[in-house]
């Protein structure tokens, strides 16, 4: 068998010395619609449909961000008996640094049907480095709900462009039986623009206000938040060579189709090494030869530490600027592809990899049913 990572052949080791890129080379969906509150505040509402992982769960709710409530209704909001604490989960000390830092807190509000003012803030908490409050409407933000949301406490002194992600549920607990505890999960990319985000229509109020139902005791609610920070991710300079031993291929402009294929093909190793030994000669170039062209861009995704173009293999194919902006069907140019390969191929030493590696087969036949008489056609085909 021939290596796994054979080295390229002698031409294209010429040609990759003489590129400067490669010389010195080493081997959710949000919906949002703007609605005018009664105090003057932007707020924005959000019908979201957002896949979180475990131990979150999916929750199709109407979400709501509202902006500049650093500022609002400081001086107005009436005085109320909290009882606030933290307590961080106990994975989060165990886990590693990239993963989320996650941090539970609980808010005791006591005289509960006694507050004034339309919303109120609790005290603030810290997880991931960050400050963090949650908002309450104990009478609805116009709706006949109880409205909850996680708040960034410190948005107003923030610099500009500042942003953070968070997945957190936001829970009004059941006194009398916690298993009847309404929690609802979700997940966002704070801004200044969305400095909180969380749930106009968390709980009906005619539900949180029936002491029956035990989310009202002794005129005390107890209100929950965990909140995992996520780490972001600066796509700027991330990279991903030194995160994954890989780099990616460039878009033309509807290129993706065939950079998936590509891509595909290159972690096939037999593909691979079939394709490094494929013969060329110094006469030919990568834009006019579709083996030495694709030769050129294995090496590059092996060797190369930033993403690779796909200029040269399209032109090898006679595709203009105007083709590579057009979407291609990815079967039938793998199919043109292996094609041109599987001629190349003939009378080298991988002659039949394309065979080999890609070719399946199918019988139709046709069987009578009252008669003892069946016919069949073995046909090929190929595939990925």
């Amino acid at each position: 068998l021939l290596p796994l990572l054979p080295q390229p052949n002698s031409h294209l080791l010429r040609l990759a010395a003489s590129s400067p890129v490669l010389a010195s080379a080493a081997p959710g969906s949000a919906r949002l619609s703007a609605a005018a509150s009664k105090d003057g505040h932007g707020y924005y509402d959000a019908d979201m449909t957002i896949m979180t992982p475990a131990p979150l769960e999916e929750n199709d709710e109407m979400l709501v961000a509202h902006q500049e409530l650093a500022t609002a209704d400081a001086d107005t909001a009436q005085p109320m008996e909290v009882v606030a604490q933290t307590e961080a989960a106990s994975t989060a000390e165990s886990q590693p640094s990239e993963d989320p830092q996650t941090s539970r807190f609980t808010w005791t509000i006591a005289s509960f049907t006694r507050l004034n003012g339309k919303k109120h803030y609790s005290d603030v908490f810290v997880v991931g480095g960050y400050k963090w409050r949650v908002l309450i409407f104990p009478k609805g933000n116009n709706v006949e709900h109880l409205s909850m949301y996680l708040d960034v406490a410190d948005s107003a002194n923030l610099p500009y462009g500042w942003s953070r992600s968070a997945q957190f549920s936001l829970s009004v607990v059941n006194q009398i039986d916690q298993k009847y505890t309404t929690r609802k999960d979700t997940q966002h990319q704070f801004s200044a623009r969305e400095s909180d985000w969380g749930f106009t229509s968390f709980m009906p109020l005619s539900e949180l206000y029936d002491p029956s139902r035990g989310y009202l005791v002794n005129d005390t609610i107890v209100v929950e938040a965990e909140v995992a920070v996520r780490k972001m991710v600066d796509y700027w300079t991330y990279d991903s060579k030194k995160e994954t031993g890989y780099v990616g291929l460039k878009n033309q402009g509807a290129t993706c189709y065939m950079n998936s294929l590509l891509q595909t093909l290159y972690h096939i190793p037999y593909f691979r090494k079939a394709v490094y030994h494929m013969p060329t000669t110094e006469n030919d170039m990568p834009s006019g030869s579709i083996p030495l062209a694709l030769q050129s861009l294995f090496y590059k995704l092996q060797y190369s530490d930033n993403s690779v173009a796909t200029k040269e293999l399209t032109k090898s194919f006679g595709w203009d600027t105007y083709d590579s902006f057009m979407q291609h069907d990815v079967q039938e140019l793998n199919r043109v592809l292996c094609e041109k390969l599987e001629d190349k191929m003939k009378g080298t030493v991988v002659e039949g990899t394309i065979e080999q590696l890609f070719e399946g087969h199918h019988i139709n036949y046709i069987e009578c049913i009252n008669v003892d008489y069946k016919s069949n056609r073995k046909e090929s085909f190929y595939g990925t």
